[in-house]
């Protein structure tokens, strides 16, 4: 009974384990075993390459239900950039799109594979040589853009892509300076003239777009003003757990809250989302960063989530996510304006939570959000005091550790008995090898006298596996842990160790704890007990860093836990 359930924790045990390792073959970009790999986007355009010559159409909805004709191939275009301390964006002045997001804050890093790191090792390759880049959201390979335009039943409007001229002005957030305004203003289109004025601030990923709409015609206008994302199919490498982290639009609102949409279900049709509320907003997520259109004031909106129709220029597999707003009708020579906020950064989930209502849920938790937040949000208090993610992991497994100490104290008494009466266990073995039945009886008689629980060594494992793999989506979805050292060698703590040190550590602890807890009954059972550390510190050498000292720490702790425990019990 004993040796059954012991099987039965170990299959559970290294399926958990088996699945965690394909998670993170394809959270590195590499095939999945029960999946084709993903479609992963190509390398972003470099600054200043141009866009595509045809700007993928608007279709919105109601008045607005007729699409945006794509603007010539010759239509004058210039590129205007502007510099923050945490932003570099392109504003292109057909339409007024923007066009390219840099965050220089936030560098891309190398991820050789683990043969090429062997290899660098035994000095048998030299790395290849590799700068790191400023992080880019909207650009051109994947034609990922922030547009917005106006429409109305009336006819022609300026849209997204009429030309526009910019106002002369600052470029750059000067010291001292606290905001930066690019003012963009288009011809009359059908009597009206529409402007644009981006306002950048210090130190923010937000950006501030007004519009004002001015009806120079000789009739009564009803305009609408659309805020759309746009951008291709391809995802974006980076996942946790069972899935890849999520790629694709979302859209929220307080009636149906938080909704993503992949892009396959956008090609069949379901987009099942609420789409007319009185407040809300629209995003496309990818791992640790997104955008979003964000529209706090109280005001009908309209929500869209579909894919594009192809044409020259553009690529067929493009999506747009957005919003449609009804502005008051305008008499001849009258003026409104409407203000919209568009983030471009990182998931940092403190502060898209005082962006707007739920805007933190574009942080990608996936199936185990229910334990991940509260452990984030654990984590993130314990980084406020200590100040280094490494040595807060260590920190949370103590408090783990203090937390469950009555019920790992248990579990460890009974391993500790059971391994006192292994002697007497191994002599009913050879007393009654030939029947089993009589020899499972007087096993459980023995149990029963001293008081042991035979599966009760089985709880910490069961208690840490939930913990485990929550911890295990925290780490590949906070971009507070994206490149944090930790100490000496372990510079990222998201990614594997470079020279799996950890790992090591982690099989010998592990070892060392099966030489703790007393032997299988079986010998066969007995061998694989030693050889599953082995065979899952193998697995550990891809996974991150971060979550590797989390285990690490654990076998650390119940190994002391253990031993004191053994001690007080007289067992060797």
């Amino acid at each position: 009974m004993t040796d059954i359930r012991r099987t039965v924790l170990w299959v559970v045990f290294t399926a958990s384990l088996f699945l965690l390792w394909d998670a993170w073959q394809k959270h590195n970009g590499h095939p999945s075993m029960f999946s084709p790999a993903p479609r992963v986007s190509a390398a972003a355009a470099a600054p200043g390459a141009s866009a595509a010559t045809g700007v993928p159409a608007a279709t919105v909805a109601g008045a607005a239900s007729t699409a945006v004709a794509a603007a010539p191939a010759a239509a004058p275009s210039e590129q205007v950039t502007v510099k923050t301390d945490v932003l570099t964006v392109t504003v292109d002045t057909l339409g007024g799109d923007i066009v390219r997001a840099e965050l220089p804050q936030y560098l891309t890093s190398p991820d050789p594979t683990v043969t090429d790191q062997l290899l660098q090792m035994v000095h048998l390759k030299q790395p290849a040589p590799f700068t790191p880049e400023p992080v880019v959201l909207f650009n051109a390979a994947q034609h990922y853009r922030a547009q917005t335009g106006l429409v109305g039943a009336q006819g022609p409007l300026p849209t997204h892509t009429t030309p526009m001229t910019a106002v002369a002005g600052e470029r750059e957030l000067k010291d001292g300076q606290d905001e930066v305004k690019l003012r963009l203003e288009s011809a009359e289109v059908g009597g009206v003239k529409l402007i644009k004025t981006f306002t950048f601030k210090r130190g923010a990923y937000t950006v501030g777009v007004t519009h004002e709409v001015v009806n120079a015609g000789t009739a009564p206008v009803t305009p609408q003003v659309y805020l759309q994302l746009v951008r291709d199919g391809s995802t974006v490498t980076g996942g946790a757990a069972f899935t890849p982290s999520f790629t694709g639009p979302a859209v929220y609102n307080d009636k149906t809250k938080f909704k993503t949409l992949k892009f396959e279900d956008i090609d069949k049709g379901k987009v099942d989302i609420e789409k007319t509320a009185n407040d809300g907003w629209v995003s496309m997520v990818q791992h640790y960063f997104a955008s979003a259109w964000l529209v706090n004031e109280p005001g009908n909106r309209e929500f869209f989530v579909r894919k594009l129709p192809g044409q020259a220029g553009v690529r067929a597999d493009t999506y747009a996510s957005g919003m449609v707003f009804t502005l008051p009708t305008l008499a001849p020579g009258a003026s409104t304006t409407q203000s919209a906020t568009l983030f471009a950064g990182p998931q940092e989930e403190n502060k898209l939570a005082k962006l707007a209502p739920g805007l933190e849920r574009v942080k990608d938790y996936g199936m185990l959000t229910i334990l991940a937040e509260p452990l984030f949000w654990l984590l993130d208090k314990l980084h406020g005091f200590i100040g280094n993610w490494g040595w807060t992991i260590v920190a949370l497994v103590l408090l783990l550790k203090i937390a469950l100490y009555g019920l790992n104290a248990s579990a460890y008494k009974s391993m500790a008995k059971m391994k006192a009466l292994a002697p007497r266990i191994n002599d009913l073995k050879e007393r009654y090898k030939d029947k089993p039945q009589e020899m499972q009886q007087e096993m459980m008689r023995i149990y029963r006298e001293e008081k042991v629980n035979p599966i009760g060594g089985c709880l910490p494992i069961f208690l840490q596996m939930p913990i485990f793999m929550a911890l295990y989506w925290v780490l590949l979805s906070t971009v507070e842990m994206r490149q944090a050292p930790w100490i000496f060698w372990i510079t990222d703590l998201s990614v594997r160790d470079p020279y799996f040190i950890l790992p090591l550590l982690m099989m010998a602890s592990s070892l060392f704890q099966v030489w703790l807890n007393p032997p299988a009954a079986d010998p066969m059972q007995q061998k694989m007990m030693w050889i599953m550390p082995v065979a899952f510190g193998v697995m550990f050498f891809v996974f991150p860093a971060g979550l590797v000292l989390y285990w690490l720490t654990n076998n650390i702790l119940s190994i002391a836990q253990q031993w004191m425990i053994n001690r007080q019990l007289g067992v060797n």
